[in-house]
């Protein structure tokens, strides 16, 4: 199976547009480097192949004591918890599948199984049965 990547634009919540602008004013190491994120540990340098995304979420998850065995790790963790909290908050699948970039709503599915409370509301009420 051949995975078709394509880039997803999405907007910005202003929080994270201030956010961004807060690290640039107060956070960010002054340095003349074409990147928006460096290291925050001299010296100031662009985020290296070594330093993977994936790898940061582990080692974050390991320190934090979250139990990894089993459980996806990495960028697939957050795109599961952004999923998640989606639906939580009745997002669409439709939505929810074009901000993971699928083009298929059954792609979305896997991210969906933890949808509790949602499941809760599919419950069939049945009599209680008397011994």
């Amino acid at each position: 199976m051949t995975l078709k990547r394509e880039t997803v634009t999405l907007p910005i919540p202003s929080e994270v547009g201030w956010a961004v602008i807060d690290y640039l004013k107060y956070g960010r190491p002054k340095v003349d480097l074409p990147v928006l994120f460096v290291r925050h540990v001299a010296p100031f340098l662009p985020f290296s192949e070594n330093d993977h995304l994936y790898q940061i979420i582990r080692d974050y998850m390991r320190i934090a004591h979250l139990p990894t065995l089993k459980k996806h790790r990495g960028m697939h963790s957050l795109r599961h918890t952004a999923a998640s909290r989606m639906l939580e908050h009745d997002t669409p699948l439709a939505v929810i599948s074009d901000i993971l970039g699928h083009t298929d709503t059954d792609a979305t599915a896997v991210y969906l199984k933890v949808g509790i409370n949602k499941l809760k509301e599919c419950c069939l009420h049945t009599p209680e049965v008397g011994s």
